[in-house]
């Protein structure tokens, strides 16, 4: 990301620009044409997804078991959708039945949903969730922010039509960019609109002109933030995605065990159970900031709060990208219990 700022219109970078889009192609296990990178975090990415497909009056169901879910309510509401939602307890999730109840009798045009809730550790299953949104005509958007790269993320065998992420959890890159990615249905949809897009700078209409191959001018790219996209994912292709999978699996295994052994307890039951998001339910008589402080202060470890409904209750220790390897886990469960001690 120190390598000098050449030009976004400069030949190298357009190469560059190239194998960013197949690379991410890669990761999200797609061929859907429209995969490009959003200037923007991963909240970005959400905002373009339901900007780019909701008109007003279109009905949307969210599935909201946490923070993001909320989130995604919310921006529908801005875009003047017709919102609808389907919760759950936060820890929870959502089962087919439930869905396929939601969308009975209804006109909904999107399901909306979170693969891996990052404010509490949840994993949603999607293939039967998505099988359900089509037989009711809908498309099915899924945030996987922090689940790409760091487990399977199947976006042509689930049927999933459009979904986004962020740079900073398992891809192992500084935040700043937001990978998204429309498929057949999602992009029939962004070329029939009435209107046009409340959002002007994430309109995937102009966005994707600059990026394919008429390199039409729409904004300044973030030049550096690229270069260290297509590092981490170059370092993921190396890696290899399954191997990648397996090593974030191994290390969530190793740290539930770890915490289990501790007398403490995970938020969430291990077949939903995230191995790069680990929330803890804090014990009895200790306070949240005053152990996450004396973990910084004293062992340099750096781990999250809870939020939301959840403030206060739960830890959040990130295994993700780099972080994901049995030396970073042994040595964030001995800070964690001399820290209790």
């Amino acid at each position: 990301m120190a390598r000098p700022t050449i030009g976004h219109l400069d030949s190298a970078f357009l190469r560059m620009m190239d194998e960013i889009r197949s690379m991410l192609r890669v990761v999200f296990r797609t061929e859907n044409e429209l995969t490009l990178p959003i200037s923007g975090t991963g909240s970005a990415g959400m905002e373009a997804c339901l900007t780019n497909l909701i008109e007003p009056g279109d009905e949307v169901l969210v599935l909201e078991n946490g923070l993001f879910g909320a989130r995604m309510a919310d921006i529908v509401q801005r875009c003047r959708g017709e919102l609808r939602t389907l919760r759950a307890p936060w820890g929870e999730g959502f089962g087919q039945e439930q869905v396929e109840t939601a969308l009975q009798g209804k006109k909904t045009k999107i399901v909306a949903l979170v693969h891996a809730e990052t404010s509490t550790g949840y994993r949603q299953d999607v293939p039967a969730i998505a099988r359900v949104a089509h037989d009711h005509g809908a498309l099915l958007v899924l945030d996987a922010v922090t689940s790409l790269g760091g487990i399977p993320v199947e976006l042509d065998e689930w049927g999933v039509d459009a979904a986004y992420s962020g740079t900073q959890k398992c891809l192992g890159c500084p935040p700043g960019l937001a990978p998204i990615s429309f498929g057949p249905r999602a992009e029939t949809v962004l070329a029939s609109r009435r209107t046009k897009p409340a959002s002007w700078y994430l309109d995937l209409s102009m966005v994707r002109r600059y990026w394919n191959e008429e390199r039409v001018y729409h904004h300044t790219a973030p030049i550096n933030a690229l270069y260290g996209l297509h590092e981490a994912l170059r370092i993921v292709a190396v890696e290899g995605l399954e191997a990648r999978w397996k090593r974030h699996e191994e290390a969530g295994d190793r740290f539930a065990r770890g915490i289990e052994e501790m007398g403490l307890e995970m938020l969430v039951a291990p077949a939903h159970r995230l191995p790069q998001l680990n929330s803890v339910r804090i014990p009895e008589g200790k306070r949240d900031e005053t152990i996450r402080k004396a973990m910084l202060d004293g062992h340099g470890i750096e781990i999250g709060g809870g939020l939301g409904e959840l403030k206060g209750k739960i830890w959040r220790v990130g295994l993700m990208g780099s972080a994901a390897q049995p030396e970073v886990v042994d040595r964030v469960l001995t800070a964690l219990g001399m820290t209790l001690r």
